[in-house]
């Protein structure tokens, strides 16, 4: 017997899963397959040629999606004295230094992003395992760890999003929602294959992208293209 409902079933019986399919195709395939009611996130699954336990071919960093997440992304800045008052005047949710970490080592997390000024992070180090854990430890490559925090805030909640490998050589990134039209699914999912192919290390060999997918929360992948 199927995993899935009837819905689901009646939606894929007729799909090839193996098809790949352009950016602009496989978000019109997503949309037919859509049968949820409420806003689905769309997520781009990407498998990639490289050994995620090789320090020399780790994919890590951030794009800034053209057309925003369609999510309202929850920011806790680290800082004190002026560039505390600069993040509050920048639209953080919540500023701190000390008594922030205090708070979420007592279970606060009501936050999506952590970003940090270098000298808070002799605080923020000791948070590694609530942080850490949960993708949100704020660290100079993906621009969390820096003294322009205006910058760095107004990035985030515009849509600027965080990739990263996982142990099975695969990024998952969140792309937008189903009530995006479909060219600002196909920018923002163009904007992510794109920083990812620039991001490819050196030390990586034979074929970099092997595979890439998009699905909406209760959809099957749509195989998308990828360029050898």
């Amino acid at each position: 017997m199927s995993k899935h409902g009837k819905k689901y079933n009646e939606k894929v019986q007729d799909f090839d899963k193996t098809k790949p399919h352009t950016v602009a195709d496989a978000v019109k395939a997503l949309r037919g397959l859509s049968y949820a009611k409420f806003d689905e996130t769309v997520t781009l699954d990407i498998r990639l040629g490289v050994d995620p336990r090789n320090a020399d071919q780790q994919v890590r960093g951030t794009v800034a999606l053209p057309n925003g997440t369609g999510k309202n992304v929850r920011v806790a800045v680290f800082a004190q004295g002026e560039k505390a008052r600069e993040a509050e005047e920048a639209g953080a949710d919540v500023v701190g230094a000390d008594d922030l970490a205090k708070r979420i080592q007592e279970g606060f997390l009501d936050f999506d992003k952590a970003i940090a000024t270098p000298d808070m992070m002799r605080v923020v180090g000791r948070l590694g395992k609530i942080l850490g854990t949960r993708g949100m430890m704020p660290n100079p490559k993906t621009g969390t760890v820096t003294m322009n925090v205006k910058e760095a805030i107004s990035e985030m909640k515009a849509g600027r999003v965080e990739y990263r490998l996982d142990r099975f050589a695969i990024i998952h990134i969140m792309v937008g929602k189903m009530s995006f039209t479909d060219e600002a699914l196909a920018e923002n999912i163009n904007a992510v294959m794109n920083a990812i192919q620039k991001a490819k290390p050196s030390a990586a060999k034979g074929k970099y992208m092997r595979s890439a997918y998009v699905s909406a929360t209760m959809s099957p992948g749509v195989k998308l293209e990828v360029a050898e």
